[in-house]
């Protein structure tokens, strides 16, 4: 049986990433970050493996950053 995706609201977001929400939302702006998915008019969310991958992404730049130096 596969499991449904779980979805992060913005406060466990900005826990997960360090990041705050203007940060957040500055960097969707620029295409660097996942945009949300919007459950209801008011609300969105995040799926947690867009959100891994981000980190993942950053994790993987950063190391290759330093392994250049």
């Amino acid at each position: 049986m596969i499991e449904p995706e779980e979805l992060l609201r913005r406060p466990a977001v900005e826990q997960r990433t360090g990041l705050a929400r203007s940060t957040i939302y500055e960097l969707i702006a620029r295409g660097e970050f996942p945009s949300p998915v919007r459950l209801t008019e008011r609300a969105v969310a995040w799926p947690r493996s867009a959100i891994d991958a981000w980190i993942a992404a950053r994790i993987g730049r950063d190391a290759a950053r330093r392994g250049s130096l």
